[in-house]
């Protein structure tokens, strides 16, 4: 089931697949806290298994309003199974509700072809984020 969560606790998650395992208090980014951000958690038996959060920020290109989804992961052992389609569907639906224009990501390399199948498009070229691996940035229209 998705919930709507507090920030702490998306980080277990978000340091074990995003961060290799760093502490959590390193997890956290800015943003997190603020009114506008909300987290996202698909809770399977009591388990966090999938999580997303979504901050108020514009893409520097691009006019409207505008969320970046930031620090989406999933468990191993529920990659593959529609949960990450889940979560982000149930986000983008909520955003489209506020009247949000476009939601913009920074993607690993190893989500290229998850975002691209929803819809998302390369707005980018790749780049190299230091300690974490080859990014680009990618878009969805909302409205």
């Amino acid at each position: 089931m998705i919930e709507f969560v507090k920030t702490e606790a998306v980080l277990p998650l978000r340091s074990a697949v995003l961060r290799n395992g760093n502490p959590l208090q390193e997890c956290i980014f800015a943003g997190d806290g603020e009114a506008e951000t909300f987290h996202l958690a698909d809770v399977e038996k009591g388990q966090i298994i999938c999580v997303a959060t979504f901050h108020f920020c514009r893409h520097p290109k691009y006019n409207g309003n505008a969320y970046q989804l930031r620090g989406m992961a999933t468990t191993a052992g529920h990659r593959g199974k529609g949960v990450g389609n889940r979560l982000l569907n149930f986000g983008i639906v909520y955003l489209r509700g506020k009247h949000i224009d476009y939601v913009w990501c920074n993607a690993r390399k190893a989500a290229y072809s998850f975002y691209l199948s929803q819809g998302f498009e390369f707005i980018s070229e790749e780049s190299e984020v230091e300690g974490i691996g080859p990014h680009k940035t990618m878009y969805l229209k909302l409205r």
